[in-house]
């Protein structure tokens, strides 16, 4: 390839596992053409990566509909930042990352100004909103798929996709085990351990983390934090938890929580494809308000929240959602993946490599970058 100097790249990510995925990409597109330059919005991790940030909102992202409304101001005023810049300093192409609601009208003026717009990780039509299939159409140059059958749905609208796989593959240790990943966290070899990711957003740790804490104080308990939630806040539910057991929290280590334990505890998001790809049994859970939870259930399409689910097309892990999410039930279905590890534990060990399968090689971020230089004229 040959380096093409002056190159601008916009990037657009609004959540943690945004942030995460654009670091993977970033990192690539670095690689292949170190000339090119690439600013946006995102968190700690696209800093890294050697994306200029221009604003972060990755640490104060909300869930559903009524926790997003406080967000509005703050993600109006980024929106109109990227929009100014995007206008004047016109980029070869505008990278988005998820985050639907805010990317897809960014995307719309990037059309209007006639730069070409890359969605990487695109909207889970699959699972609902399906009639924002015409809005992909008129304003995205090129889809850059996760799913095989995201693929399959974006060419039967004729919307341009090319399948690179998920951008996990690059990011999870496949070698982790168990024993080394309690070497690594100082952990016994023997006793069962329950880990606790219990989401990356305030809400999730105030909706999941309490009856997470009643589950079972028989068992040892590890904690994977966040980086957009403090160590604080985690500790100040916990202290507040009555009869809670000893929890050891857990920073910069999520995967070896991951490996490490018998059985997860873990919000719905990202961690529970991480998870599934490191091949540990799990529960499921997510609470959101009653107006999200009316909303989502008049648009949504199928009978699953969580990735290993979706991908799996079954239920592969228990979800246990709303008012239904308390110590007692989290207890019962972690206490029978534990007991029933030749049984419960071992049916989802093999739907996970099912799963992982299904999702591709490594690669992920350099066939994303290359798709990307290519939309924008570098390749």
């Amino acid at each position: 390839m040959t380096a093409a100097r002056h190159r601008l790249i916009m990037m657009s990510a609004g959540e943690a596992s945004g942030d995460l995925h654009g670091a993977t990409v970033c990192r690539a597109i670095k690689r292949l053409d170190p000339q090119v330059r690439v600013l946006g919005m995102g968190g700690a991790r696209m800093a890294a990566a050697g994306v200029e940030i221009l604003v972060d909102p990755t640490a104060h992202a909300g869930v559903g509909t009524n926790e997003v409304i406080g967000r509005i101001p703050s993600l109006f005023r980024a929106y109109r930042l990227l929009v100014r810049r995007l206008r004047r300093e016109r980029p070869q192409a505008l990278v988005v990352i998820d985050f639907p609601e805010f990317n897809l009208r960014l995307a719309r003026h990037a059309k209007r100004a006639r730069v070409p717009v890359v969605y990487f990780m695109p909207p889970q039509l699959w699972a609902w909103r399906s009639g924002r299939i015409r809005q992909m159409a008129s304003r995205v140059t090129q889809v850059l798929a996760a799913f095989p059958f995201e693929r399959d749905l974006y060419a039967d609208a004729h919307v341009p996709v090319e399948y690179v796989g998920h951008p996990l593959l690059d990011v999870v240790p496949f070698s982790l085990s168990l024993e080394e990943g309690r070497r690594r966290l100082g952990l016994p070899k023997d006793g069962p351990v329950v880990g606790l990711l219990p989401g990356s957003r305030r809400e999730e740790i105030e909706h999941l983390l309490p009856p997470m804490l009643e589950a079972d104080g028989r068992r040892r308990f590890v904690l994977g934090r966040a980086p957009t939630v403090s160590r604080r806040a985690i500790q100040a539910f916990i202290d507040r938890a009555a009869g809670a057991p000893p929890v050891e929290v857990i920073e910069d280590q999520t995967h070896e929580v991951m490996a490490a334990a018998d059985v997860l505890l873990v919000a719905s998001g990202t961690a529970t494809l991480e998870a599934a790809l490191l091949g540990t049994p799990m529960v499921v859970c997510y609470r959101v308000s009653r107006l999200t939870e009316v909303v989502g259930r008049l648009l949504k399409q199928i009978p699953w929240i969580s990735l290993p689910n979706i991908v799996a097309r079954r239920t592969a892990v228990p979800e246990i959602l709303q008012a239904d999410v308390t110590g007692a039930r989290l207890a019962a279905e972690a206490e029978r993946l534990l007991q029933d590890r030749e049984g419960a534990a071992t049916t989802q060990r093999a739907a996970f490599k099912d799963l992982r399968e299904r999702l591709g090689e490594p690669g992920v971020g350099e066939r994303a970058a290359r798709a990307i230089l290519k939309v924008a004229g570098t390749a």
